[in-house]
């Protein structure tokens, strides 16, 4: 059975251990769990619109232990387009990761999975930089090695106002470039049909405002709205023939419910 079939149980299993970590007893250094819930209007990744009115459910669930960390992150589509129009689960990820600082300057290693539904499974290596200064600047660069082989790099910004009663204000924005080395993910000319040339462009951008509500000691609460468009036209091409609605600037928000121990 593939992984994709086994996202739901997996993940049920995850959250399940994580009410064992709450148990574990105090030391100078302890394993920390933490499970999450986003209820969103849209799944927009990397700029692609991968679902379309309709809301998605995506479960998380994560256990650290002195700077390594294993997530499992899934999709349910509650109404997926085709002649159905049924709710589907379509995404499980597995992140594996390694985070460390040195100062001011944070550093981190990672490996992702994705086990998708229809689609060729996807496998990403990672390696992120970050500074504790002002805005929290924060480069990532992604370079996947399954299917379509390339890169993502992100540069992404962000800061929290705080407010009365433990309450943040979160503001962020992140621009990509998207360095594409396989055959297959190439640009879309003006007509929506793919040429013979590798994408290499300004791909992405994104912009959200949201809010971090404590309620009770482990419990916060997460609402936001993000603004998603293109950064160069032939990304606007592209995400636009990638997009299920066929347009390529996208306005979503959601909720997100989070426990950690």
């Amino acid at each position: 059975m593939k992984m994709r079939n086994l996202g739901f149980i997996i993940l049920c299993g995850l959250l399940a251990l994580l009410i064992g970590a709450f148990n574990v007893s105090a030391e100078e250094e302890k394993p920390t769990a933490s499970a999450d819930i986003g209820f969103l209007t849209k799944y927009v990744w990397r700029g692609f619109e991968l679902s379309d009115d309709s809301v998605v459910i995506q479960p998380s669930a994560t256990v650290g232990y002195k700077g390594f960390g294993f997530n499992l992150w899934g999709n349910l589509d509650t109404d997926v387009p085709g002649p159905s129009d049924d709710a589907k689960w379509n995404e499980t990820d597995m992140t594996l990761s390694y985070d460390t600082s040195f100062g001011p300057v944070g550093v981190g290693v990672g490996y992702i999975y994705y086990a998708l539904d229809g689609l060729d499974d996807a496998e990403e290596f990672y390696i992120t930089a970050s500074l504790d200064v002002f805005l929290s600047p924060t480069l990532t660069a992604y370079r996947e090695v399954a299917e379509l082989q390339g890169w993502y790099i992100n540069l992404g910004i962000s800061h929290s106002f705080e407010l009365p009663k433990g309450i943040s204000l979160d503001l962020a924005g992140s621009v990509a470039y998207y360095l594409s080395e396989d055959d297959i993910f190439v640009e879309i000319d003006d007509n929506l049909n793919p040429t013979n040339n590798k994408y290499k462009n300004l791909h992405d951008g994104q912009i959200s405002v949201g809010l971090t509500i404590p309620v009770g000691q482990y419990m916060v609460v997460n609402p936001m709205i993000a603004y998603s468009f293109p950064l160069s036209d032939e990304a606007d091409n592209l995400i636009t023939a990638g997009s299920i609605s066929n347009d390529s600037d996208f306005l979503f928000g959601g909720v997100t419910l989070s426990l950690a121990f």
